[in-house]
């Protein structure tokens, strides 16, 4: 059985893979862009009839600076593709098994694609919505 931690902690972990993106399994006060930050949002228990199956819910906030817009927006556009070496749906989906920590692990939805203040100052973001299926 996997625990929170262990299931966010990975999700980092494949989010690591794309060169040049910092990740965070624990929210920052300062964040520190390009960043992924892996947020635990719901679970969904008893899923299965010997209640082992358990959907949890992550929200990854991708946040990119924004000294140029044009060059924020491109570089975000990046991370939000379906395809290319900084896609974040390829990068959480490259293990879906989540080191063998889940049954199946998916990004179903992106969103919130626009401006993120943080500490007065304005970045550049989107959320992506990350289903996992454990024990």
């Amino acid at each position: 059985m996997a625990s929170i931690a262990e299931l966010r902690t990975a999700i980092a972990t494949n989010l690591g893979t794309i060169a040049g993106l910092r990740t965070s399994e624990f929210i920052p006060d300062n964040p520190s862009p390009p960043i992924a930050i892996v947020q635990f949002d719901r679970a969904q228990y008893h899923l299965d009839m010997g209640n082992g199956m358990t959907e949890y819910t992550f929200v990854v906030q991708l946040i990119v600076g924004r000294a140029d817009e044009r060059t924020a927006q491109r570089n975000l556009d990046a991370y939000c593709s379906s395809t290319g070496s900084s896609s974040v749906l390829l990068a959480v989906e490259s293990d879906r098994t989540l080191n063998n920590k889940a049954f199946d692990c998916v990004v179903t939805e992106m969103s919130s694609y626009g401006p993120v203040l943080i500490n007065d100052t304005t970045y550049l973001g989107a959320e992506y919505q990350v289903r996992v299926l454990a024990s």
